[in-house]
């Protein structure tokens, strides 16, 4: 069990709160787009996740019970143009198809997708139980932190963006009961800092896909290199 003042010292902590110091409250509507896209990618790790800790904790009925609401699920149903009406489907299925509302030009497409190939084949690497673990930190105040800080851009023009924004919408209601939501579900799992590298290259892969977010003098309790030493990982040499 970790203790609090081991809780409070976690370096993992200090990424997301670097991720949603970001520039998001004046991000441009490209940008926006960009990282949709690049979510994708982050929609499927986190779906690979959810089937390593399943496989690793078969007989966990809370992980069941999470798994039924991320997988195969019509809760984000319906959408136009993305989910009809009780459709059941993965939420990285929802968000490839939420990419398609919008045609952008084929170079950047390419771009996007070699750098959400290149997130991918990174935390493939991964170990699986920090793989396992980082659910926790996902869904029990993470994601629904980072998804309040998305949601600060001005500009959610059409039908895409209008998706996206229903996705991390919903996501929010999904994960942020104390007591019945996701985060309950996964929190027995308690993440430590051998996840750090997966919140590193997350926001490593959205800085990449929106340069606008790094226009920001608030970025809190930056990672130098010698606290990523502290807790045993070498800064990314890309």
């Amino acid at each position: 069990m970790i203790n609090q003042e081991t809780r409070s010292r976690l370096a993992f902590r200090d990424v997301i709160d670097n991720i949603c110091a970001l520039n998001w409250g004046n991000l441009v509507e490209n940008d926006l787009v960009n990282v949709a896209w690049v979510y994708y990618y982050f929609s499927i790790q986190f779906r690979e996740s959810l089937e390593i800790a399943r496989k690793l904790y078969p007989d966990d009925d809370k992980l069941v019970e999470l798994d039924s609401g991320e997988r195969n699920t019509d809760n984000l149903s319906p959408w136009p143009g993305v989910a009809a009406a009780g459709e059941r489907m993965n939420h990285d299925e929802f968000m490839r198809r939420t990419l398609e509302l919008r045609k952008i030009p084929a170079n950047r497409q390419r771009k996007l997708a070699t750098l959400g190939q290149a997130y991918l084949s990174k935390t493939r690497t991964m170990d699986v139980n920090s793989r396992a673990m980082a659910l926790a930190s996902y869904e029990d105040g993470g994601l629904e932190r980072v998804f309040r800080a998305i949601l600060t851009a001005p500009k959610w023009n059409g039908p895409l963006l209008q998706a996206f924004k229903h996705f991390l919408s919903e996501h929010i209601r999904f994960d942020s009961d104390p007591g019945q939501g996701h985060g309950a579900l996964c929190r027995h799992l308690a993440p430590d800092d051998r996840i750090l590298p997966l919140w590193m290259e997350f926001k490593h892969m959205l800085v990449e896909a929106a340069p606008g977010l790094t226009h920001s003098p608030h970025l809190s309790r930056p990672l130098t290199s010698n606290t990523l030493r502290e807790w045993g990982h070498a800064p990314s040499s890309d």
